[in-house]
């Protein structure tokens, strides 16, 4: 099982990333996917969840209606495109399985600052 997450960078605020997570070693199809993402000295955070098929989602309070999660299951694939960023969304992001969450990636830095 492996998650290799990219698409982070230094934004400023009000701006967009897409951040991708390409998964591997378990079938892709059959799992809801999570966004997690963690600031140091503080908990890891659930941002955003999608089931199997993409047809359900849900988001943490803090980034409902700024984040969107999909997902390519052809592709293994699951997305989060982030808009109106804000410098409290700086964090390294992180996906996995959700019934999983084991074997975690390096995850992405995203910083949002001017």
């Amino acid at each position: 099982v492996q998650f290799v997450e990219s698409g982070g960078g230094l934004v400023q605020p009000g701006g967009s990333l897409r951040l991708s997570c390409a998964a591997s070693g378990f079938t892709f199809s059959s799992y809801a996917m999570i966004w997690y993402r963690q600031v140091p000295g503080k908990e890891r955070e659930l941002v955003a969840f999608i089931n199997s098929i993409g047809s359900n989602t849900n988001y943490a309070d803090s980034v409902k209606g700024r984040f969107t999660i999909s997902r390519d299951n052809a592709k293994n694939t699951v997305y989060l495109q982030m808009n109106s960023l804000k410098p409290e969304d700086s964090a390294v992001y992180y996906c996995n399985a959700y019934s999983l969450r084991t074997n975690w990636g390096q995850g992405t830095q995203v910083t949002v600052s001017s």
